[in-house]
C-alpha cells in the first residue's frame, strides 16, 4: 500500500470513530507516518476534496490545525447535485429549477429556497462581467450554499441516506 492510501486510510478511520469531523496538527501527522508535511498536504488536497464530501478548514501557525469535516454521505442528493449535476455554470433558469425540486424533495426549506434564489438571481448578479462569468458564480454559489445546508443538517443530526438521498 502506498503512503497516501495509508494516510487516507488512516484519517478516514479517525473520522469514521469521531462522528464526521477530525482535527488534526499536520505536523504531527508527518512525524507520525515519517514523511514531509507537503505529503500530507497532498492527500488533504487529492483525497478529501468537497466532490468526495468532505471540507478542509485550516489555521496556521502554532496552534494551527486541519480540520476535516465530513458533510456529504455517498449518495446523497446533495452530494451528487455538487459532484455530477450542478458542474462549473449554471444559468438562472437552470438553477430555479434545481432549488425548486431540493424544495419539493425537502432537502430545503422554502425560506432556504427563497435566500438562494436571491443569491443567484440576475439583480444580485447585476455587474458588467459577461454572462458566461455570472453563470459561472451562479454554479459556485450554489454549491457553496448547498455545503452549507449538508453542514446545517448534519449539525441537526439530520443527515441520514433519507434526509438527502
Amino acid at each position: 500500500m502506498r503512503l497516501s492510501d495509508t494516510i487516507e486510510s488512516f484519517i478516514k478511520t479517525m473520522l469514521a470513530q469521531e462522528e464526521h469531523t477530525v482535527e488534526l496538527k499536520r505536523n504531527e501527522l508527518a512525524d507520525y507516518f515519517k514523511c514531509a508535511p507537503s505529503q500530507i498536504n497532498y492527500v488533504l488536497a487529492t483525497r478529501f476534496t468537497l466532490d468526495d464530501g468532505y471540507v478542509i478548514e485550516s489555521r496556521r501557525g502554532g496552534g494551527g490545525y486541519i480540520r476535516i469535516v465530513r458533510v456529504m454521505q455517498e449518495g446523497s442528493k446533495i452530494r451528487y447535485l455538487i459532484s455530477e449535476r450542478i458542474g462549473d455554470s449554471l444559468t438562472e433558469q437552470e438553477t430555479n429549477k434545481l432549488i425548486g425540486q431540493l424544495e419539493s424533495e425537502k432537502v430545503i426549506t422554502p425560506c432556504e429556497g427563497k435566500i438562494m434564489r436571491a443569491a443567484v438571481s440576475s439583480q444580485a448578479l447585476s455587474i458588467p462581467i459577461p454572462d458566461a462569468m455570472k453563470d459561472m458564480i451562479r454554479a459556485k454559489t450554489l454549491k457553496s450554499m448547498l455545503i452549507s445546508v449538508a453542514r446545517e443538517k448534519k449539525d441537526e443530526g439530520a443527515v441520514s441516506g433519507q434526509d438527502l438521498a
